[in-house]
């Protein structure tokens, strides 16, 4: 706890850092998605090429990714090439839950926004991206949690982020030192993934807080049952 106490400011630092590297991908990743998880969902015979296409990416082993993408001509120590890589992991995650978000819309209240005089642009941006947040929301913050994990490959290319705790704590052989990265970053998970469950409470208040178990609604029938009896 020595080592904590000592370092609170370069903890500060790497966290900021890490912070930064992983919202602007988790933001990126977000918006590419709609269009192509859209897409995908639109027009049936394109479904599963893009989404297993799409679903590959994510196996790319990230220094793979990271090489390939210097080829490309990012460079290879930066954090364009992070940010890059982290986005298109974060499309990988995201982009099969915008099509299951948008099919899971019922078919009949597309319909009535249609019979109402909706066109496609609208009735989209009205009824089906509304209708589907709660599918979002889920996929949204698996891609924020995985992310945020990832980032700390960043420092295997030269970038500042939590990462360099890991590294550093284990060439010097200091635990704390480790052990403060692991839970800085699994404390920006909570905070993200908390802060989007905040956001989503606020732009869809009709959604349902909690899903009851199959125990639970059991037992509910049961003391129903056992109040009319």
């Amino acid at each position: 706890m020595t080592w904590v106490f000592d370092n609170l400011d370069l903890i500060w630092s790497l966290t900021l850092d890490h912070l930064r590297q992983s919202v602007i991908p988790i933001v990126l990743g977000f918006v590419i998605a709609i269009p192509v998880g859209w897409a995908a969902w639109r027009y049936t015979t394109l479904r599963g090429p893009v989404l297993t296409t799409i679903g590959l990416l994510y196996t790319i082993p990230s220094l793979g990714l990271f090489a390939l993408l210097a080829a490309a001509g990012v460079p290879l120590i930066s954090e364009t090439n992070l940010i890059v890589a982290l986005t298109i992991y974060g499309v990988a995650i995201m982009t099969r839950s915008v099509t299951d978000g948008l099919e899971s819309v019922d078919p009949a209240t597309r319909d009535a926004a249609i019979a109402v005089g909706y066109g496609p642009w609208r009735r989209f941006w009205t009824v089906d991206l509304p209708l589907s947040g709660p599918v979002l929301l889920a996929g949204l913050r698996v891609t924020a949690t995985s992310t945020i994990s990832l980032a700390t490959v960043g420092v295997l290319i030269g970038q500042s982020n939590l990462g360099y705790l890991f590294t550093n704590g284990f060439q010097r052989r200091i635990v704390p030192e480790i052990l403060a990265g692991v839970v800085a970053v699994v404390v920006i998970a909570l905070i993200v993934d908390l802060l989007l469950v905040l956001a989503g409470r606020i732009a869809m208040p009709w959604m349902p807080r909690r899903t009851q178990t199959r125990s639970e609604r059991s037992a509910a029938r049961a003391r129903l049952a056992g109040g009319v009896a």
